[in-house]
């Protein structure tokens, strides 16, 4: 029988490559995703784009609304033209009346679990009456009609309500109708039923600072996805919408400031004379510009509430949602901003007396720098402007954003509360991108907006300040999660009204698994160009985390199925432990009779020998497990009895023809290092190895994580250093989220416990603002 060269080649290669090593354990951690995804079509394709026949509906809102500051009610009437851009004829419409879940008939009163605690506070006692406080609020539908003022039939059901089309609605043909209607609005710092629009009542002066969100009837998202994306709002999902066009006009009494989504029209009309030449001088400052001063917002405070009114005119163009705000306490700066095609967009602030010390320094170019930061690595900022309010809370819609960030009462501040105001600027201006331009479903995925938004949030504090203490995106910030029990975790893509840990799932998991994306296993280019592919090919559409993950792998030629399926779909954690370190000498004496005293283990005492005589089939079966004992490296290889056999010889192994000092001089100050790796955690990762040699120096070996393809419990690997190793870590920069640093090195190293780290902390004594900024941006 012939054998080729070739195929004796490749055979011996095989076996020597896996032997020693168990395949029965195959989890299928590394089969594609493909079952999990959603078919590719002609809307979507399989590279993550839309496809050739991607669509997607719009809704142009003309709304004039009347702010009623004494019954802190808003009355509204609103027309809205809707195109069906689909190929679906429409029989009913659906549109998202969110101030209901204020309505005491909302199921957000009734669906959570509650119970008595030896300490009940205020606040939780009220909430568990919160139905009886609550009969005035939710939206008053006062009519609905055609645009020839025929009624149109519809039904409200909790926070969604379906309009009946007197005829369909065909596919390419467009609807126009409106609807008049009125809400009282909730004290969203007091009232039971927690809202991220409503009023702020200042006892001191009897002053009101608004915050006007969610608070008209808005359509819904008709896709190709999920056809009506009509799931109730409770609160926690946040909201899906379509892209329109907004012109909107705001009544109320002359004194209040106002700011919105888009652009204001009439600021001649509503400024004094100096306000208005100070926003011309602001068009081109070089640093904020006050255009309603300190001293004007504590005079205007003062003063009785003016009987006069103004209306406040507002344009926006492709935007998902239109928010506003309004107070008589507003101090207003402004700057520009040019974005990378020269376009310039205004970054205001508005705030109070109480936010000044730090808003008046940080806010406005604090926008600035997180715009710079996030067109670097997505799209350049598209729309006109970019508004931070500080309200005492945090909140994102388009184009403006509600934060935190006050001073003491005497003015002073800590820099943790200077941090914490910035954490909460970037982060709320940042989901001006995600989901307002990059137009997510957060209803159906918490993370594919606060996740990534959180990631880019990170990147975004560390640019403006290397030594920014952030809380979230470092692989080692999210092991004490992930370390957890498993019935306290679930995966990342579960439904955002699913989530226990809404911090941790939504935000900081999410945000930790991107960074070591881009750091660990893509690369910071590899990830940064698919990022951002995927940003140009889904602005202003509605992608799915499908999209997104196929995008990063096409756009990057990286196979990432096995990194979604165990970061996003599972509850894994990262937990590589290094089991056995062999260090073997070579003897090349070739005498077969002779004991390998050379051969020496590590894991024993130095002066313990294992030795072993050399044989063809212990070769065979190289690497050895650690108990076994040792096969000399160098055997007498005998080949297969063919025509090639020499040229085998010759190839495959031909130390037999070589001299002891040639020997001596290619292997003998070699050293070879058997390595045991098992996976415990569940989750494979790359293994990264730092290696001191005796010498002092340090050497960073990366296995990539196709190693654990055959086994993914457990793996041996042989290193060859020309140096003696003194020690071994695992995950030497902590880059994997690894929670068990206790089996990561050889020696083995004490691990400090948490009780011992928290007495060397030096804040140990002082509260966290960090934790309590983090605790304003995550929604409850």
């Amino acid at each position: 029988m012939r054998y080729s060269v070739f195929f004796i080649v490749i055979c011996f290669f095989f076996l020597t490559t896996i032997s020693g090593q168990e395949r029965s354990n195959h989890a299928k951690k590394f089969e594609q995703l493909d079952n999990m995804l959603r078919s590719p079509n002609e809307y979507r394709g399989a590279d993550g784009a839309p496809g050739p026949g991607y669509w997607q509906q719009k809704a142009d809102y003309k709304i004039n609304c009347t702010l009623d500051t004494k019954e802190q009610r808003i009355d509204g009437s609103e027309t809205i033209t809707y195109h069906n851009n689909s190929p679906v004829a429409m029989t009913y419409l659906w549109l998202q009346l969110d101030e209901n879940e204020h309505s005491p008939a909302s199921i957000k009163h009734h669906m959570y679990p509650s119970d008595m605690g030896k300490v009940m506070s205020e606040n939780i006692l009220d909430r568990l009456e919160a139905v009886t406080q609550l009969g005035k609020y939710g939206v008053k539908i006062k009519k609905v009609v055609s645009d020839k003022g025929a009624p149109l039939k519809y039904v409200i059901n909790e926070t969604m309500m379906r309009i009946d089309l007197p005829q369909p609605l065909k596919p390419g043909k467009k609807v126009v109708f409106s609807i008049d209607w009125y809400y009282y609005m909730i004290d969203r710092m007091n009232t039971p039923s927690w809202g991220r629009g409503g009023y702020e009542y200042f006892a001191d002066n009897k002053n009101y600072l608004y915050t006007v969100a969610q608070w008209f009837p808005r359509m819904c998202v008709y896709s190709d996805f999920e056809g009506w994306q009509n799931k109730q709002f409770v609160g926690r999902g946040e909201f899906a919408l379509t892209f329109g066009d907004y012109e909107v006009n705001i009544t109320l009494p002359a004194d209040h400031i106002v700011a919105g989504t888009g652009e204001c029209q009439n600021y001649k009309e509503v400024l004094t004379s100096a306000q208005h030449s100070r926003w011309t001088q602001s068009q081109s400052s070089a640093k904020p510009l006050e255009i309603v001063t300190l001293t004007e917002a504590k005079t205007n405070e003062l003063l009785p509430i003016s009987t006069r009114k103004k209306t406040w005119k507002f344009k926006a163009k492709n935007v998902r949602d239109f928010a506003w705000t309004a107070s008589k306490k507003f101090v207003w700066d402004a700057m520009p901003h040019y974005n990378e095609l020269g376009q310039k967009v205004m970054c205001m602030s508005l705030y109070s007396k109480e936010a000044y010390p730090i808003y008046n320094k940080y806010s406005t170019k604090v926008i600035d720098h997180t715009l710079r930061t996030y067109s670097k690595f997505s799209i350049p900022y598209p729309y006109p402007v970019a508004i931070s309010v500080e309200a005492a809370n945090g909140m994102e819609y388009p184009m403006i954003s509600f934060n935190p960030g006050r001073a003491d009462a005497d003015g002073t501040y800590t820099e943790g509360s200077k941090n914490a105001a910035i954490l909460v600027i970037i982060h709320e201006v940042g989901h001006t991108y995600f989901p307002m331009i990059f137009n997510s479903d957060e209803r159906q995925w918490a993370w594919f907006d606060e996740g990534i938004n959180s990631f880019m949030q990170f990147i975004t504090e560390q640019e403006w300040d290397n030594n920014y203490p952030s809380a979230a995106g470092p692989a080692h910030t999210i092991v004490d999660y992930m370390k957890r029990p498993k019935n306290q975790l679930e995966p990342i893509m579960t439904n955002s009204e699913n989530i226990i840990d809404y911090g941790n799932n939504a935000y900081d998991k999410p945000s930790t698994a991107l960074n070591i994306l881009r750091e660990t296993i893509m690369g910071r280019e590899a990830f940064d160009h698919a990022f951002k592919e995927y940003c140009r090919r889904w602005a202003f559409k509605h992608p799915t985390p499908d999209d997104f993950f196929r995008t990063m792998e096409e756009a990057s030629a990286v196979d990432l199925d096995w990194y979604w399926r165990g970061w996003f779909y599972s509850i894994d954690a990262v937990d590589i432990s290094l089991d056995s370190v062999n260090w073997y000498k070579a003897d090349v004496d070739n005498d077969p009779d002779k004991k390998l005293d050379t051969f020496r283990n590590v894991i024993h005492k130095p002066q313990d020998f294992l030795t072993k005589q050399r044989n063809r089939a212990q070769f065979k079966k190289f690497p050895v497990e650690k108990d076994s004992t040792i096969s000399d490296f160098y055997n007498t290889y005998q080949p297969w009895e063919t025509e090639d056999s020499v040229d085998l010889t010759i190839q495959m192994t031909n130390d037999s023809l070589m001299t002891k000092d040639e020997k001596e001089q290619k292997y003998g100050s070699k050293n070879y290092y058997e390595l045991q790796f098992s996976n415990k955690g569940g989750l494979v990762m790359p293994i990264i190895i730092q290696w001191t040699f005796e010498d002092g120096s340090v050497e960073v070996e990366r296995v990539p994580v196709e190693i654990w393809r055959l086994n993914e419990q457990k793996v041996t690997k042989v290193f060859v250093k020309n140096k003696e190793v003194t020690s071994i870590i695992i995950d030497p920069y902590k880059e994997t989220a690894d929670i068990d640093e206790s089996n990561n090195s050889f020696p083995v190293r004490e691990i400090p416990t948490r009780f011992q780290l928290f007495k060397t902390h030096k804040y140990q004594d002082k509260p966290n603002p960090m934790q309590k900024a983090r605790d304003r941006v995550i929604k409850p």
